[in-house]
């Protein structure tokens, strides 16, 4: 069984990048052809996808973040980082590393993602 978890700092400065991790344990994430997410939930809102990336590399991004989103992979410790610059209030929520069988670019429920990080609450706040 594949387990996902979230790790980075709690609060973040407005201006300032947002950076998460998502360690995988259970399944690779090179081995697989499954896509690893990252989604984010902002307080009294729904679950917003931003972006995705691919066992070899390729990424995929919310087009209304893609300017200041980058998702990357660090194969060797099979994991997975978000980057959010320039990051506002209106960034803060709690953020979720979920993995799925194809490209999801909305979210109508959790069960189109087979596995899911427990989620880190982000605060930008200076």
């Amino acid at each position: 069984q594949v387990q996902l978890q979230e790790s980075g700092p709690g609060l973040v400065k407005p201006s300032q990048i947002l950076s998460l991790t998502c360690t995988v344990s259970g399944g690779s994430i090179t081995t697989s052809s499954y896509y690893w997410n990252w989604i984010r939930q902002p307080p009294g809102k729904g679950l917003e996808w931003m972006g995705a990336i691919t066992r070899s590399g390729s990424a995929y991004y919310r087009p209304s973040l893609k300017s200041r989103t980058s998702i990357s992979r660090d194969t060797s410790k099979n994991q997975f980082t978000l980057q959010l610059t320039s990051v506002t209030p209106e960034d803060t929520a709690v953020y979720y590393c979920a993995r799925s069988q194809s490209l999801i670019v909305k979210v109508t429920t959790r069960t189109d993602f087979d596995s899911w990080g427990q989620g880190t609450q982000v605060t930008v706040s200076s």
